[in-house]
């Protein structure tokens, strides 16, 4: 599969808008530009295409769950509100293209959202296509595009494998440390954070007396947490966790290169960026990762030269396994780890119009910006990217 478009109306500030991804897809603008809404606005399609849309399909994804009366575009210049909010995604399958278009309703007097109507195509041609008017008459909750039999959608429907476990990554320190539980639980680890411990021993394997983490050697790792001296997974024990402290059954440990062997630090001692990073690392190489996710703000608690190595590192693995990502940052050295001269790459600067619609812009290598002889930080931080606030 290869995700080559998505379309979004009357959504939040994503008015009418449209941008076409790539593999690794970084989203940079002010606060309060949109770029959450976005990854939410997926989350939303992937919801509807996948599932029933209701409270608890779109807290699985990291949805944030407002009043019915906040989904819907409210801007001043709207004379009339649009019935439904239009979601509509674009992709490739075996030399075929294929589109999916859904268009929804808030809730009112139920938890569940309504469709309106789905349509399919395939090359073009429209292959399907249910309303609620014709042919809905009290299913209108449900989403047919999975449970239809129609023949013409076998082909077409293996989109929903990939997008049915995206969700919305957002870790935080307490539950990489494994004193909170995640209430968001998934494989291989929750969308705050949980289970990391158990994700890393998954991934951790010894080949002719080397360890390593996934597909990286664990000395690559440890270049990226530059003081530990070797990472580990254990069982709490007193020596290494204050027997006060609520702790998961398996924890992370680690060596520190200027400390004695004897002295091993656990995730609830360590440095919360050691903890950041193997996370990321976690969520691009492990086979039970998501085909298609998300991050909201990527760098968060990463130094920026930590957050520049780490999308480097990041990238190359997700390409290699053929995810798509979609990431917000307001880190400008994020921007100088990505290769985009890489098409796979592709960053996005996200602004809002005169009339407060969301625009995405994606930004190509020019010549122009590889003239002005400056790295993409600069420019981003000089205004000539765009996706910065205007202050005063």
């Amino acid at each position: 599969m290869n995700l080559k478009k998505f379309s979004f109306g009357n959504f939040k500030s994503l008015y009418h808008t449209s941008f076409e991804p790539g593999k690794v897809n970084v989203f940079i603008g002010a606060n309060g530009s949109g770029k959450s809404t976005i990854l939410e606005a997926i989350g939303l399609l992937s919801a509807a295409m996948t599932d029933r849309v209701d409270a608890s399909s779109l807290q699985r994804k990291g949805v944030r769950l407002s009043s019915a009366s906040l989904y819907k575009s409210g801007f001043k210049g709207i004379e009339k509100t649009k019935l439904t909010m239009d979601f509509s995604v674009e992709w490739e399958e075996k030399e075929n293209a294929f589109q999916y278009d859904v268009h929804l309703m808030t809730p009112k007097d139920t938890d569940y959202w309504k469709y309106h109507s789905e349509a399919f195509f395939q090359n073009g041609e429209k292959k399907w296509g249910r309303s609620n008017a014709s042919q809905r008459r009290n299913n209108n909750h449900i989403g047919f595009f999975l449970i239809d039999d129609d023949i013409e959608l076998a082909e077409g429907r293996e989109i929903a494998e990939n997008l049915k476990n995206y969700g919305i990554f957002q870790p935080n320190t307490m539950t990489l440390r494994g004193t909170v539980s995640d209430p968001n639980q998934m494989m291989p680890v929750g969308l705050n954070g949980g289970r990391l411990a158990e994700a890393l021993q998954e991934l951790m394997r010894e080949e002719e007396g080397e360890w390593f983490l996934g597909s990286l050697e664990m000395e690559d790792v440890l270049e990226l947490i530059d003081w530990a001296s070797d990472i580990s997974i254990a069982v709490p024990k007193r020596k290494s966790i204050n027997s006060n402290i609520p702790t998961m059954r398996q924890i992370v440990e680690f060596g520190d290169r200027f400390m004695k062997d004897s002295v091993r630090f656990t995730g609830y001692d360590a440095s919360e960026g050691a903890l950041y990073v193997l996370f990321m690392l976690c969520l691009a190489m492990h086979p039970k990762s998501p085909a298609v996710f998300a991050i909201d703000s990527f760098d968060h608690a990463l130094n920026p030269r930590l957050a520049k190595k780490m999308i480097q590192v990041f990238c190359e693995q997700v390409l290699q396994k053929e995810r798509h990502v979609f990431l917000t940052t307001h880190n400008p050295l994020v921007l100088d780890g990505l290769d985009l001269r890489n098409d796979e790459i592709r960053l996005f600067a996200v602004d809002r119009d005169k009339n407060g619609y969301t625009q995405i812009k994606r930004i190509l290598v020019s010549e122009e910006l590889i003239r002005a002889g400056q790295p993409l930080s600069r420019l981003w931080m000089n205004g000539r990217l765009g996706g910065v606030p205007e202050l005063i």
